[in-house]
């Protein structure tokens, strides 16, 4: 992967391209992916576990035990445990969830697919998902994997971030040109 232009950067694409390249050599790229994936939504819809990542208050042990219970009991592989663990206490797990999504990026690139940020003002159907990546595996090529984000404030419609391209076909956008349009009018 030397030489290759890269496509994360900063300390969490560090973290994120070690895991990768350790990952790749056990052969255990999707049971990681797998295991990430899963414990970013923990931290999405869990308040605690979201405040033991990110607050200062914890020390790195106290941050490093509840880590290590928590990945034993959802049944994580050994490298994913590792990876959290060597993160916890290097005190850098307020990051995790960039260096996570840096990971799925470097996964993304190496089985030849895209990925798609995609927001919604509410969670979607798996139908309505699979008509996302439908469209959007028809724009790229490739098959996308979406990263979902809901945020109630769009109202409606989505957004899309797909590589350096954004389509914002959000409600609270059009609502917002309609009142520019009117105070233009006046």
């Amino acid at each position: 992967m030397a030489g290759e232009k890269s496509i994360v950067s900063g300390m969490a694409g560090r973290y994120a391209t070690a895991l990768f390249e350790l990952a790749l050599e056990e052969r255990a790229v999707d049971a990681v992916k797998a295991d990430l994936d899963r414990f970013d939504a923990m931290i999405a819809e869990n308040p605690d576990l979201t405040r033991l990542v990110r607050s200062p208050v914890f020390t790195a042990d106290e941050q490093a035990n509840a880590i290590g219970k928590l990945a034993e009991q959802a049944g994580f592989s050994p490298t994913s445990t590792h990876f959290l663990l060597v993160v916890a206490k290097n005190r850098r797990l307020f990051s995790v969830r960039q260096m996570i999504k840096d990971f799925r990026l470097l996964v993304a690139r190496y089985k030849g697919e895209a990925s798609a940020e995609v927001t919604l003002a509410e969670k979607p159907s798996e139908q309505h998902l699979n008509a996302i990546r439908a469209a959007l595996k028809g724009v790229t090529g490739k098959d996308v994997q979406i990263d979902v984000k809901i945020d109630p404030a769009i109202i409606g419609g989505l957004t899309v971030k797909l590589g350096s391209r954004m389509v914002d076909s959000s409600l609270r956008t059009k609502l917002n040109a309609i009142k520019f349009a009117m105070k233009e009018a006046r």
